[in-house]
């Protein structure tokens, strides 16, 4: 068991080398299925490596619970009493079940289908225009992470919350705490409950005038069966996952691309494949280890292993998404596989929300940053990734044309 002065050590279903998970996730998989491991926090869980297996855990909320799993705290986390917990969790889908899930989710699904997506389409084009002109008349070389990936989904889920696009410094260094698992736990504590309060300003701002933007429509339709705690946490959520996950998409996938000239190769003589693509880069990059940890409710059995009730259960997405039994020669990424049902998004009732949105921001950024750039290649210092964090990704990636 690691304190906050220790660094912790990287569980096996964070482990990687560039675009390879650990073999060691390969070998549990094929020869066990389910493991015991220690999570960061020297806490001990079972890891779900297998494609149906990891289907089955994500798609049965009553056998392996979301909700209780708020009350394994790791060590070092602030002590905090049934109200502030309440306080804390409120909003959050992430950490409910059905009914309670399904309440709050009912009231988002509208905002995030594909023919919303659809009258968003021109202003995403509009702001990845704007960033590719930007990185054109600075001229090379350019990072790709800060003047493309990051600021396109920062700008976009600003624009869609209602959050002043000024703020973003302050939220993605807020961001970046909550999710490096190498920080002490106070820290990354401290800083959630500085994003919760800076949300809850901004709920405070809506009540009294909302506006076009999500944030006031949910108080406008929701505003009587929504408490300000549950407007503030359903934000805090949405901020945090509408920039973090799809801009480390962009940097991972264009890096990947420009890795596989042969795949490369192929959208430019077939640009209609870049659909395919998306979800290709989607399976085979796997950028969220696990997702959220789940608390079994009663004893289950997966794959021939018996877990007792009250034990919690990680599930290894890039194990599971590169199963040969899902897809052959899993390990190669080939945009020719077409659209697959993939866990990169979860499954089940906590399938991402935003993942209309984020299929439509990959599929208008990546063909337009390659059409601008043709010539566009990795320059100066190798691509660094960020591998002990919540969400894989780069922290930075030179590229020149």
């Amino acid at each position: 068991m690691t304190d906050s002065t220790t660094t912790p050590a990287m569980p096996v279903y964070m482990r990687r080398s560039a675009f390879t998970p650990d073999p060691d996730l390969a070998r549990i998989r094929e020869e066990e299925g389910v493991r015991k491991v220690s999570t960061s926090f020297g806490a001990e869980v079972w890891m779900v490596t297998r494609f149906a297996d990891v289907r089955e855990v994500l798609g049965d909320p009553s056998r392996f619970s979301n909700a209780r799993s708020a009350g394994h705290r790791p060590p070092g986390a602030p002590q905090l009493t049934d109200e502030e917990l309440k306080r804390v969790r409120a909003g959050n889908m992430l950490m409910f079940d059905p009914p309670e899930h399904t309440r709050l989710r009912r009231m988002l699904t509208p905002e995030f289908t594909m023919r919303r997506m659809r009258r968003l389409e021109p202003r995403v084009r509009d702001i990845v225009a704007g960033h590719l002109d930007a990185m054109e008349a600075a001229g090379p070389p350019a990072d790709l992470v800060t003047s493309f990936a990051l600021p396109i989904p920062s700008l976009v889920i600003c624009e869609l919350l209602g959050v002043p696009y000024e703020d973003r410094a302050d939220f993605q260094r807020r961001s970046g705490i909550m999710l490096d698992l190498s920080q002490p736990v106070e820290r990354r504590a401290a800083a959630q409950l500085e994003s919760r309060a800076y949300m809850s300003e901004l709920v405070g701002r809506a009540l009294k005038d909302p506006g076009d933007d999500l944030l006031g429509m949910l108080v406008r339709e929701h505003g009587d069966d929504l408490s300000a705690d549950e407007l503030a946490g359903i934000g805090s959520l949405l901020l945090l996952a509408g920039h973090e996950t799809t801009s480390n998409m962009l940097g991972l996938g264009t890096l990947a691309l420009l890795r596989h000239p042969d795949q490369l190769g192929l959208l430019r003589e077939e640009p209609e494949r870049w659909g395919a693509a998306v979800e290709e880069l989607l399976r085979w990059l796997s950028i969220v280890h696990s997702g959220t940890v789940k608390v079994t409710t009663t004893e289950v059995e997966v794959s021939g292993v018996r877990i007792p009730e009250g034990e919690l259960v990680v599930c290894a997405l890039p194990a599971a998404n590169r199963d040969p039994a899902f897809v052959p020669d899993p390990e190669r990424l080939d945009i020719s596989r077409g659209e697959m049902g993939h866990v990169a998004f979860g499954h089940g009732v906590h399938h991402c929300l935003g993942a209309p949105l984020a299929r439509m921001e990959m599929g208008i950024a990546f063909p337009a940053l390659f059409e601008r750039f043709p010539g566009l290649r990795e320059a100066g210092p190798p691509a660094e990734f960020r591998s002990f964090n919540v969400v894989y990704g780069l922290t930075s990636l030179p590229v020149a044309w």
